[in-house]
């Protein structure tokens, strides 16, 4: 995605906002634009990103990355290993089936420690943090939804979660 038609808009955008201010806002406006330049596409840069990790949410367990080349970002979408290409080459992504019912949604709290290292566990795994979370959910309760290690005169867990 080639960021220079937007930074070209800003600058064109800002010299017509100083054209209002007279010959001197227009000269200061001038020797602003180069060094905002970096600025701008960093802005842009962060503003995909976001946008990157609001879709990879909503798209899991596919995922959506931005990759710099140059100084322009370049999208890299991965598909579910287990989806197909159809005839007229459009990703078709297999229905989401949740194993015991219908899919729920909770908020989740963790510590801000805790959150970057799932964050990059999910990444080296090439997985959404969502699914990285019922990954390691599903592990932590065993088999047949009952949590391993539980004794019966106990309320508490013990166990490893991968």
């Amino acid at each position: 995605m080639d960021l220079t038609p937007y930074v070209d808009n800003l600058r064109r955008e800002l010299a017509t906002a100083a054209e209002a201010g007279g010959a001197e806002a227009r000269a200061l406006a001038e020797r602003l634009v180069a060094p905002l330049e970096s600025a701008v596409r960093l802005t842009l840069l962060e503003a995909l990103s976001v946008a990157m990790d609001e879709i990879t949410r909503d798209l899991a367990p596919g995922s959506v990355d931005v990759r710099l080349r140059g100084r322009d970002p370049e999208f890299v979408v991965s598909a579910p290993a287990d989806a197909t290409v159809s005839q007229d080459g459009a990703t078709e992504l297999p229905p989401v089936v949740a194993e015991d019912g219908p899919v729920a949604r909770i908020n989740l709290r963790l510590p801000e420690h805790l959150k970057s290292r799932v964050e990059e566990a999910a990444a080296r795994e090439g997985v959404s943090v969502n699914a990285w979370l019922v990954r390691a959910a599903a592990a932590g309760l065993g088999h047949g939804g009952r949590p391993t290690g539980r004794s019966s005169s106990r309320q508490s867990f013990t166990g490893w979660v991968r």
